[in-house]
């Protein structure tokens, strides 16, 4: 737990805390509940975290649960995030219903996969089950970024916020993601792993918060025939 760590996790509250902060003093905090809701819930994850930390240490088994439950919850919140950024996506074609019904849906069916993988193991199963949960969790919504990031360019989406959004969000998923399989598949990368995993909390609240600083609600990327035209003419 060297300095790094720190000045990472310091980066990352502060960015989380900016995040939720400029929402309140912009009056864009219910507009984007969701994503807010996420920020302020990593926000606190990280405080608790940190106090387990500073009391327990780094190897006791209170980290350990405090760790795992902590962002198994961050996880599902997350989800509520991914389902607004659905729901702008897809609000010009009036199906947001079906959008909030397959993500729950989804998010029970990854509840009772990560059950009925490790039910054998009655005597752990609790802590076993969050940490299933979490992996299977971080895999689903990767997926479902994906098909959001699809959309996108299918449905030629113009704004850029919400473009910007949805592709740091890919990128976040994606990455956990990987890194997850990277330490069930070799026990010798738990470190690397566990050190890029704290790299990429930093990941997320910082494309965000420069997404809601630097880019405008009303702004809108270019169609591309329009981009092609002009610069034709130049």
């Amino acid at each position: 737990m060297g300095p790094v760590y720190y000045a990472v996790w310091t980066a990352s509250f502060a960015l989380q805390v900016y995040i939720v902060a400029r929402a309140l003093l912009r009056r864009e905090f219910f507009p984007y509940l969701s994503i807010n809701i996420f920020v302020a819930a990593m926000a606190l994850r990280d405080v608790s975290q940190y106090l387990v930390l500073m009391r327990y240490g780094f190897a006791s088994r209170e980290y350990t649960y405090a760790y795992y439950y902590s962002d198994a919850l961050l996880t599902v919140l997350m989800y509520l995030a991914i389902m607004y950024l659905a729901q702008q996506v897809f609000r010009e074609m009036h199906i947001g219903r079906y959008v909030r019904w397959v993500t729950a849906g989804l998010l029970v069916g990854t509840a009772l996969f990560a059950g009925a993988v490790i039910q054998r193991n009655a005597g752990h199963l609790a802590s076993r089950f969050v940490v299933e949960l979490s992996q299977d969790l971080y895999f689903v919504g990767m997926v479902l970024t994906y098909l959001l990031w699809v959309a996108v360019f299918k449905l030629r989406e113009t704004r850029t916020r919400l473009v910007q959004l949805v592709l740091a969000l890919g990128v976040y998923f994606s990455a956990t993601a990987a890194l997850w399989a990277l330490r069930n598949m070799f026990d010798s990368t738990h470190a690397i792993a566990a050190f890029a995993l704290t790299l990429l909390g930093v990941l997320l609240p910082a494309a965000w918060a420069y997404t809601f600083t630097m880019v405008p609600e009303e702004a809108r990327l270019a169609p591309a025939g329009l981009a092609e035209e002009a610069a034709a003419r130049r």
